[in-house]
């Protein structure tokens, strides 16, 4: 299974101000758009509780799967929106059985740094807004890593916003 880390940030690395940020107004309507499209193209996407609750519903068309300790505290809509308290392997391994063969990683920090521990992320693409918060969550939490890169496209979302996709040399 594909497994594609999607995410936007500013121009200083942040992809939140704060663990308690609560929208994504800052991102373009250009991010907004291909993040919609990636999403809906992959059918599925993975995000921990709190980026859940940033966005504040489940995104239409496509298998929300959102990472908590606590699923059964949560609602479930069948088919739309599920929790779970699976670890990254047994989550995909689920998704292969649901038919999937791709899927969307869109965060929180957490979230993304459990399936980069584990190697499991293929494909990152990024977002830059021409912002700087000069502080805030960054893509990873602090990790001793030393991940390689290639870089595979760049594309002008719009006068001032890009995007940067890259593959994870594994």
């Amino acid at each position: 299974m594909k497994v594609i880390l999607m995410m936007v940030m500013t121009a200083d690395g942040f992809i939140a101000k704060s663990s308690k940020q609560n929208s994504t107004d800052w991102s373009s309507e250009a991010d907004k758009k291909i993040f919609i499209e990636q999403t809906k193209k992959a059918g599925a996407i993975i995000m921990g509780l709190s980026t859940y609750k940033t966005i504040g519903r489940p995104l239409p068309g496509r298998l929300n799967l959102i990472m908590t300790h606590h699923p059964k505290k949560e609602k479930t809509i069948p088919g739309q929106l599920e929790y779970t308290k699976l670890q990254p392997t047994e989550i995909l391994k689920y998704l292969r059985k649901q038919g999937f063969d791709q899927v969307i990683l869109g965060g929180g920090t957490s979230i993304n740094s459990l399936f980069l521990q584990e190697n499991l992320i293929d494909e990152i693409r990024l977002t830059v807004e021409p912002l700087i918060f000069g502080g805030g969550l960054t893509l990873f939490k602090n990790l001793d890593l030393n991940k390689k890169l290639e870089l595979l496209e760049i594309n002008k979302l719009d006068k001032n916003v890009i995007n940067l996709r890259y593959k994870v040399i594994k």
